[in-house]
């Protein structure tokens, strides 16, 4: 019993280990996730970039305020946007910034909403992340906001899977 145990952990960890290598190795091969200082330098709207955190509280639902300005991540299956299959455009809830389109939604199975690519290369900032102790890619908004990661398991023509908390986002559907 003591042997099956020791030979389950042992491969626990070497899982871990083989998935904190490919996340360390595979991000930096593909040049759309790379951060660019320049994307990171992006200025904020003018309107937005002096909203204090205690304006943010007051502008935002207590769930809204933590996924985006303190980086949390809601509980996976839990959002209200991860089965919406509606045309139109998912903007950020604080910012009201377009960044995703239901045109690149996809089902990933992760329980977050998923798409491959945002809806314009200049909607998203991309940063890098070691919260968790291993490289990530954090996707934030032009004004900072917290939306979620982007990871290189995602479906073709970008192989990019940019994970989203609902919370983070506000779907606006398409008129006709």
């Amino acid at each position: 019993m003591n042997e099956r145990i020791s030979i389950e952990i042992m491969l626990i960890v070497i899982l871990a280990l083989g998935l904190l290598y490919f996340n360390s190795t595979k991000k930096e091969s593909i040049g759309y996730v790379k951060v660019s200082e320049a994307a990171q330098e992006q200025s904020s709207p003018k309107d937005l970039s002096e909203i204090t955190k205690a304006q943010w509280k007051e502008r935002l639902t207590p769930v809204q305020y933590q996924l985006l300005w303190e980086k949390g991540t809601e509980k996976a299956f839990s959002g209200d946007l991860l089965y919406n299959k509606k045309k139109g455009v998912y903007v950020t809830a604080g910012c009201k910034e377009p960044v995703f389109s239901s045109e690149h939604k996809y089902d990933s199975g992760t329980g977050w909403p998923s798409f491959y690519k945002p809806i314009s290369e200049d909607a998203i900032v991309l940063k890098e992340d070691y919260d968790l102790g291993f490289k990530r890619i954090e996707v934030l908004s032009k004004c900072g906001e917290h939306l979620g990661h982007v990871f290189n398991d995602g479906p073709d023509p970008t192989g990019l899977r940019y994970c989203l908390n609902s919370g983070a986002l506000v779907f606006v559907e398409e008129q006709n």
